[in-house]
């Protein structure tokens, strides 16, 4: 017997949440960001890309990028001193309203705060895999001085959800790891800008308040954060630089990511009367018959391994045991296969 048809009770289905560190190396801190030599580059003026090592050592890659948005378009030089408004700050503004707002009407607001400003965390895809863990982001922000704020999100206490057109939505305050901090200000948000930013855990985006940071440390709750909104800056990634710098010289961003893997759990049974005999060419001599004569009454195999076939005998999937499994007529066996997806 080659072949045995699997019945429908022998496959289940399961689905469980992996949350696992999101930064390469499975660290869960990041610690030792590095911006790469884009800065330099046009693309510069719109985001720069943080690497967790030099962008041109081995294994290098990019683990998060950071952009700067006005929503007036200030706080880069236009691309056309004709059009108001129009600059890489207006685009990157844009193109993120768009994207976790659903529209190009709806501006940034936290609390009743809607800056000019934001600065903006977009994770790599394959560092946040199908979206980020929330209640375990820790990003502390390096400000004027040796002023530093640590922030978090509040879905450990906020009593319901909002949801945008990106998906779910968490205000940014200040805390870690999902613990508010209750100093001066018992929400944890700035005393005069509101929340400090918004965390879109589905997409992996983070957005800052451009406003918040900008307040003055201490009783402020700010970190004092110059954010130059002429449009005659200088050089033209002022801004992205300043924003890259604060989360690189902070020297700890702490994120997790999640995903959902689905899990086909196959069950081969095989019964004592079945899989005694093997097909391996060894097994018998060059005159077919058996090579052992032990085998004539007391037949047994070794079971390596299992093939998943289709109707049409397509093999479709193969599965290892971790040793040989010993199979004869006394012996009965229950392998379990895991098929991830």
């Amino acid at each position: 017997m080659s072949f045995k048809r699997l019945d429908t009770e022998d496959v289940t289905i399961s689905a469980e949440s992996i949350i696992a560190p999101a930064w390469s190396g499975q660290q869960p801190t990041l610690t030792t960001g590095v911006q790469s030599s884009q800065i330099n580059q046009i693309s510069g003026r719109y985001y720069h890309d943080v690497y967790q090592t030099s962008s041109t050592a081995p294994g290098a890659a990019v683990q998060f990028s950071i952009a700067y948005g006005n929503r007036k378009g200030s706080g880069s030089v236009p691309f056309d001193t004709s059009i108001p408004g129009y600059s890489p700050s207006s685009v990157i503004y844009g193109q993120y309203r768009t994207l976790l707002n659903g529209d190009e009407d709806t501006d940034f607001k936290f609390g009743t705060i809607t800056p000019d400003s934001i600065y903006v965390i977009s994770v790599n895809r394959s560092r946040y895999k199908e979206k980020l863990a929330p209640g375990v982001l820790t990003l502390v922000l390096s400000g004027s001085g040796t002023t530093k704020l640590s922030l978090t999100d509040n879905s450990k206490t906020s009593a319901t959800v909002s949801y945008a057109d990106a998906g779910r939505v968490y205000d940014i305050v200040s805390g870690a790891a999902g613990v508010v901090y209750t100093g001066s200000n018992a929400t944890g948000i700035s005393t005069n800008s509101g929340p400090y930013g918004k965390m879109y855990p589905d997409v992996g985006i983070i957005v800052l308040n451009g406003e918040a940071l900008n307040d003055s440390p201490g009783s402020g709750g700010g970190i004092g954060l110059v954010i130059d909104d002429s449009t005659t800056v200088s050089p033209a990634n002022k801004n992205v630089l300043s924003g890259s710098n604060m989360v690189v010289k902070g020297k700890s961003f702490t994120l997790q990511s999640e995903e959902t893997v689905t899990s086909n759990y196959v069950f081969v049974r095989v019964r004592n009367s079945e899989y005694n005999y093997s097909t391996n060419p060894s097994y018998i001599t060059g005159s077919g018959e058996l090579r052992y004569d032990v085998m004539i009454n007391t037949p047994q195999a070794y079971i390596t391994t299992v093939g998943l076939y289709n109707d049409n005998n397509d093999l479709l999937g193969v599965a290892k045991l971790s040793k040989p499994l010993l199979k004869d007529f006394t012996k009965e066996a229950l392998i379990r296969i895991k098929l991830d997806y």
